[in-house]
C-alpha cells in the first residue's frame, strides 16, 4: 500500500515516523509533498521517503492520500488534485473542522473519505484520534484509517455528529492540561521551589495521575476522593476550586470550544 501526504507539517511528520517505526509502511511506499523545499528535503533526508514538489504527482501515485494541509487551504488543494484522483484512492483528512460533505461536494464521483481528528501527543506516539467515514467509504476503509493512525496512538470510531465534541474534548484537550500545568508551575515558583524540581514534580504528577486513571476501574471522581482526606491539604485546595466554581468553568469552556468547532465547520463548508 502506497501512502501519500499532502502537507509536511508536524502531524504528517508524526504519522510518517510512526508508520515507519511500526513497520506499517516502508520508506519506498511513502510520498510527501509540501510547498516548502526545506520541508521536502527534511522528509527525504530524515525518513528516506519520496519527497515531491507537485501535489498531483503524489495523488496519482498512492492508494491512501492523507490531506494534511491547513483547513483554509483545503479547497484550493482539492481543486488542484481533482484530476489526479481518477484511480479513487482513499482520502484521509486530518484538517480540523472540515466536514465530510466538503470533500464529497468538491470532488467528482463517489469519493471515499475518512475524517480524522488527531491531537498533538501523536508527536510522541501518545495521540488520541477519532475517525468517521463518508457515505462512499466502506468499513474496510475505516479499518485502514484506524491502522494508519494507530501508529501514533489510540483510535476511536465515532459518527460525524460527534466530531465537534471530539475537537473540544481531545483535539483541544492537551491545551487544557498544559494550562493547568502552567498554573501548577507558577504556584511552585511562588512557593520558592527551584524550576527544574518544580517541572519534574508537575509533569510526573500529571503523567502518573493519567496512568493511574487508565489502569483503574474507578472513575476520576472516586480517585480524587481517595486522595482527599477530611481537613487535609488536598481538601483545602479543592475547597477553593469548588468555591471558585472551577469545575463548572471548565465545562463551560469546553462547551464553548464545541460551539466554535461547529462555527468553523459551517464557515469552511
Amino acid at each position: 500500500m502506497k501512502i501519500g501526504f499532502l502537507g509536511a507539517g508536524n502531524m504528517a511528520e508524526a504519522l510518517v515516523s510512526g508508520l515507519l517505526k511500526q513497520g506499517i509502511a516502508t520508506a519506498d511506499d511513502v510520498y510527501v509533498s509540501d510547498v516548502l523545499p526545506e520541508r521536502r528535503q527534511y522528509f527525504a533526508s530524515t525518513f528516506g521517503v519520496q519527497a515531491l514538489g507537485d501535489n498531483a504527482d503524489v495523488a496519482k501515485a498512492v492508494d491512501v492520500l492523507v490531506l494534511a494541509v491547513k483547513p483554509q487551504g483545503m479547497k484550493a488543494l482539492l481543486k488542484e488534485i481533482t484530476v489526479s484522483l481518477a484511480h479513487r484512492p482513499l482520502l484521509l483528512s486530518i484538517a480540523a473542522g472540515l466536514p465530510l460533505r466538503l470533500f464529497e461536494s468538491a470532488l467528482e464521483g463517489e469519493v471515499r473519505v475518512i475524517r480524522a481528528m488527531p491531537n498533538t501527543p501523536a508527536l510522541v506516539g501518545q495521540g488520541m484520534t477519532a475517525i468517521c467515514r463518508g457515505q462512499y467509504a466502506s468499513a474496510t476503509d475505516l479499518d485502514t484509517a484506524a491502522d494508519l493512525l494507530g501508529a501514533v496512538g489510540q483510535v476511536v470510531r465515532v459518527e460525524e455528529a460527534d466530531m465537534d465534541a471530539v475537537t473540544a474534548i481531545s483535539g483541544s484537550g492537551p491545551a487544557y492540561i498544559f494550562y493547568v500545568m502552567e498554573a501548577m508551575l507558577e504556584a511552585a515558583s511562588r512557593m520558592g521551589m527551584a524550576p527544574d524540581v518544580a517541572r519534574s514534580l508537575v509533569l510526573r504528577t500529571v503523567e502518573g495521575a493519567a496512568a493511574l486513571a487508565l489502569s483503574s476501574a474507578d472513575d476520576p471522581g472516586a480517585l480524587r476522593q481517595r486522595v482527599t482526606s477530611k481537613g487535609g491539604t488536598t481538601a483545602a485546595a479543592l475547597a477553593v476550586m469548588d468555591e471558585e466554581e472551577i469545575h463548572d468553568h471548565i465545562i463551560t469552556a469546553m462547551l464553548s470550544a464545541q460551539t466554535r468547532a461547529k462555527e468553523l465547520s459551517m464557515e469552511c463548508s
